[in-house]
């Protein structure tokens, strides 16, 4: 396989999973609040598991409930073992065309409790908040 061949296959399977979780009927994975942001992680399952995994992010004001556009947005995690250094993976997020709502994919290579962090920065204001979630 060429090496466009290869990143267009892997743009399309990243597609194809991020469009998996676009339909509306995720379940919630977690959900978090930071400050005046509600911060809700969806999936189709409503878990992450090993290998790559679909999600929707969404930041909502908590006072209101309506969504909180971000500029910028992040979504970052980790795992320590002891004697080990720790695993980190990062989220790929793009816009949805719904505002305050992020399409992402992330990939674990084994299960564990993930300590994931999210950052927001829009005009909204800045802010990041963590919790864990487990892989399974």
């Amino acid at each position: 396989m060429t090496r466009f061949g290869a990143v267009l296959t892997a743009g399309l399977v990243m597609a194809v999973g991020v469009v998996g979780v676009a339909g509306g009927a995720e379940k919630t994975i977690a959900t978090q609040k930071a400050k005046d942001v509600v911060v809700t992680l969806k999936s189709d399952s409503g878990q992450w598991t090993k290998g790559t995994n679909a999600f929707v992010l969404e930041l909502t004001s908590a006072q209101d409930k309506q969504p909180v556009e971000a500029r910028t947005v992040t979504l970052n995690t980790s795992m320590t073992m002891a004697g080990m250094s720790p695993m980190i993976a990062g989220a790929t997020l793009m816009p949805d065309k719904v505002p305050g709502r992020y399409l992402g994919t992330i990939e674990f290579t084994d299960t564990g409790t993930r300590q994931v962090t999210v950052t927001w920065d829009g005009p909204a204001g800045k802010g990041s908040t963590k919790f864990s979630v487990p892989v399974r």
